[in-house]
């Protein structure tokens, strides 16, 4: 998510070297983040070869920043206990 919260738009090639996972792990990522609605993928040619690309949704958005919101109280709470 957080690469597509900076890319409007990518591809499946771009995503796999980027995150350096394999084709079946980021499948099976990039399937649960379509069906909670966080991503939408679309399918097309280029010439003859099929390309595959991504891009968050609003609820996708919306839920990664309340996780970045969560990540930070957590952070700022342990950093007043220490």
């Amino acid at each position: 998510m957080s690469v597509l919260m900076v890319e409007d738009r990518v591809d499946f090639s771009t995503l796999k070297d980027t995150l350096q996972l394999t084709d079946g792990n980021l499948a099976s990522h990039l399937r649960a983040l379509e069906e909670a609605d966080y991503l939408r993928v679309e399918k097309q040619f280029v010439g003859r070869k099929p390309n595959t690309t991504y891009h968050a949704t609003e609820t996708g958005r919306e839920a990664f920043k309340s996780h970045l919101d969560a990540l930070e109280q957590l952070i700022l709470s342990n950093r007043k206990d220490s």
